[in-house]
This record gives structure tokens, C-alpha cells and sequence, in this order.
């Protein structure tokens, strides 16, 4: 088994439940088993600032799945939860981020591991530190290093 950690965030609909109910299917994927979840967290959001905040959160899972193949079922749960792909850092009803996968280190057209933009979100640092206060990136270093560089993007915790 190996050990992968999935973003998850969501900012259209009902954005808690939306995130509460994709942790409920996570661990309903083939082959894999949810170990832990963060606490939920709002966010401001990055990139295109006018829409409304983001409740977000990080499942550490245990998956006999490939990369690619986690990355294929994590794409088919955000379809069922009607996520579109307009543009950039847009809206959205669920979104998922492979964030880690073991300590993979790939870069290709389709995957790239860790996730490429992880180390610079706080929303991402914050319940990925909730989980493992010592957890490392592959190729990056400690997360908890990197989080001070987050400080004002607007990410608290609303939820154990």
C-alpha cells in the first residue's frame, strides 16, 4: 500500500458538505482506504479573487492504486460532484489535488508529483501539517518550512 495525501476544496453549493460528502467517497474507492482526515479550514481564494471563500481539507489515504489510476478515480468523483473546468482558479463544486503519492517525484504532461504549487498554498500546508507536523514534500523539504511563506492568504480552521 502505499501512502497518498488528496487536497480537497470547494467553493460553489453547499462548499462543507460538498467536502465532507467527497472524504465519505474517498474512502469508498477501489483498493484504497482512508487513514485520516484534517479538520475542514476556510480559505480565501488564490488566483481570481472574486468569488466566495473555499472550505477545504487533506485525506491521508493507503491505495494499492497507481498514480495515474488514483489520479483517473479522483477525476470520475469530481465529475459526479459536477465539477466543470471553466478556467484558472475558477469556482468550482469539488476539486481534488493529488498531492502526494508515496515520494514520488514525476513530472509528465498529465501528473505532476508532488503537486506542483502545494508548497506555496496554505490551505494546502495547514491540514497537511494537522496530519504529520513532519511531514516532508519530495524534492521541496519540510512542509512546515514553507508555511510561514503562506502567512496572510486568509486560511483558518473552522472545523475538527
Amino acid at each position: 500500500m502505499i501512502r497518498a495525501y488528496v487536497g480537497l476544496g470547494s467553493n460553489l453549493g453547499e462548499p462543507r458538505e460538498q467536502v465532507e460528502r467527497a472524504l465519505r467517497e474517498l474512502a469508498r474507492l477501489p483498493r484504497t482506504r482512508l487513514a485520516r482526515r484534517s479538520s475542514l479550514y476556510r480559505s480565501d481564494p488564490l488566483g481570481y479573487a472574486g468569488q466566495p471563500p473555499y472550505v477545504n481539507a487533506v485525506a491521508e489515504i493507503e491505495t494499492d492504486l497507481g498514480a495515474r489510476e488514483l489520479l483517473g478515480e479522483l477525476q470520475a468523483l469530481e465529475a459526479r460532484h459536477a465539477r466543470t473546468r471553466s478556467f484558472a482558479n475558477a469556482p468550482r463544486t469539488l476539486d481534488l489535488d493529488l498531492l502526494l503519492y508515496g515520494e514520488e517525484i514525476l513530472d509528465s504532461p498529465d501528473l505532476v508529483l508532488p503537486h506542483p504549487r502545494m508548497h506555496e498554498r496554505g490551505f494546502v500546508l495547514e491540514p497537511l501539517l494537522e496530519l504529520d507536523p513532519a511531514i516532508a514534500i519530495p524534492g521541496i523539504g519540510p512542509a512546515a518550512a514553507r508555511l510561514a511563506a503562506c502567512a496572510g492568504q486568509g486560511v483558518e480552521r473552522i472545523a475538527g
